[in-house]
């Protein structure tokens, strides 16, 4: 996420992923298109809310049917920014499709005007669309159509695929739609939307997800993960495939597969990112987080009393970790339900009672040697902390084991795992990250048993080995801003 551009509005948000340290997952998209008008602001505010853990900085709801279309977007949580008022002002008697959104930035700051949808007016109608993941050519095409006298409203990468799309004016929505995703390279999901059609696609490498549902009643909705689809009342059909082409419209729904389709899905989705309850390319999240800790538990075994979870990410590995090894699992950490969206000045000492606002460890941990579970491991500052905590209240050891590899490259298909020189595995071997977080020991698992864990052919494990199946970024081996580039 880019930083704000006055050092007086440096303000942290406490439920921001970078402020436990953990990895920032760009943005939740969701689309609806119903044979027959009903409350569409409402089916797509309910798939937001089941997916407001993919991103809390901002969210947007764009509306149309007949010949009208509305929008509202603002920096803020979904209940936040969706009150009942801004809800009624998307309410009319010929809605019928709509798509929404819910944003961490990766590219592009973390400003008002860059909340999605997006949207441009072209011969194609008033066109939305939302997207989540990064396009890795964005800064090269965004640079040769400001050449060309393109004029840009945002500094995130979104607009430049919508206005892609607008400038084959000749081509039909999905002809245009279609030849624009083999323009576009990296790791993609994207929902766009007209007055009377909704269109879902992947990149050729499925790293971002995306599914299908439908209403028993008619109508389809696409979304980010498949509990959107039940928040919302729809079945879930299939994911979309890798490189694919979906429009839903009256009359059904139609597939192209635009992109050859070699699956490489992010291993993060299943590490950390998806909800529990859901299956994503046909492997269950919860399953796999289970098995992640069954094989942290047979790759590094520990001598302890007993097995807890740093909360939420951490507690099914945990749980997989106890079950395996025979110790004992219990809830040694609480996660304090009102630390929420709290606003704390960047001062150095409020900065180190972040941890102490969310978390306070419990009286199981009192004399007991633990074994602690957590999902990854980005600076090490957080997870320091946290065995500081288990100290304090009485632990006599403690073992900490991570169900992903040690992330050692920055990713460049949506996650924000902070620059290279910020991460703790890029600079430092396993055992100099257990004397910096102050562990009496500390394993991660390995990309074998992360692959077995998951269960599928092939993920994408570039943020650990480097190997980026959707390529990298032009001109630069580190992240690139397209704010740099506005700012000339």
């Amino acid at each position: 996420m880019t930083d704000m551009p006055f050092d007086d509005l440096s303000i942290v948000l406490d439920d921001d992923p970078k402020a436990l340290d953990k990895p920032g997952e760009e943005c939740g998209v969701v689309a609806v298109h119903v044979p027959h008008p009903v409350d569409v602001a409402a089916l797509v505010h309910l798939g937001l809310f089941a997916l407001q853990h993919r991103g809390q900085e901002s969210c947007g709801i764009c509306v149309a049917g007949g010949d009208e279309i509305r929008i509202e977007k603002d920096m803020g949580l979904v209940t936040e920014v969706f009150t009942e008022e801004r809800l009624d002002k998307l309410r009319f008697a010929l809605a019928r499709t709509g798509i929404g959104h819910t944003r961490y930035s990766t590219t592009g700051s973390s400003l008002r005007f860059n909340a999605q949808p997006l949207t441009v007016r072209s011969n194609k109608g008033l066109l939305a669309l939302a997207h989540n993941g990064n396009f890795t050519n964005a800064r090269r095409m965004r640079d040769e159509m400001l050449g060309e006298g393109a004029v840009f409203q945002t500094t995130n990468d979104s607009e430049v695929m919508i206005n892609l799309v607008a400038r084959y004016a000749h081509l039909s929505l999905e002809d245009a739609t279609a030849r624009v995703m083999g323009e576009l390279e990296g790791g993609f999901a994207v929902v766009v939307m007209d007055k009377r059609r909704i269109l879902g696609l992947r990149d050729g490498n499925g790293v971002r997800p995306l599914v299908i549902g439908a209403f028993d009643d008619g109508g389809y909705v696409f979304a980010s993960e498949p509990g959107a689809l039940h928040v919302m009342g729809a079945r879930f059909i299939r994911d979309v495939r890798p490189g694919e082409l979906v429009v839903a419209d009256d009359q059904g729904l139609h597939s192209r597969q635009v992109l050859p389709s070699t699956p490489t899905p992010c291993a993060f989705e299943w590490i950390y990112f998806a909800r529990g309850d859901g299956v994503l390319d046909g492997a269950q999240v919860h399953g796999a987080r289970l098995r992640m800790g069954e094989v942290l538990a047979d790759e590094a075994p520990a001598d302890a009393d007993m097995v807890i979870g740093v909360p939420e990410s951490g507690l099914a590995a945990a749980l997989g970790y106890a079950r395996r090894s025979g110790i004992p699992y219990d809830i040694g950490l609480y996660k304090s339900p009102y630390a929420g969206r709290s606003f704390i000045a960047p001062s150095p000492h409020l900065r180190d009672q972040k941890v102490r606002l969310k978390l306070a460890p419990t009286e199981a941990v009192v004399g007991k040697r633990i074994v602690l579970v957590d999902d990854s491991i980005v600076r090490g500052t957080t997870s320091g902390r946290i065995v500081q905590l288990l100290r304090e209240a009485g632990a006599s050891e403690v073992h900490f084991r991570v169900s992903s590899p040690p992330i050692r490259f920055p990713c460049y298909y949506g996650i924000d795992t902070a620059a290279r020189q910020e991460l703790a595995a890029a600079a430092m071997g396993v055992e100099a990250i257990r004397e910096r977080i102050g562990a009496d020991s500390l394993s991660f698992i390995s990309e074998a048993g992360l692959s077995r864990a998951i269960g599928l052919a092939k993920t994408c494990l570039a943020c650990f080995n480097g190997k980026y199946p959707a390529g990298m970024p032009d001109g630069d081996s580190e992240k690139e801003s397209l704010d740099e580039l506005a700012a000339r």
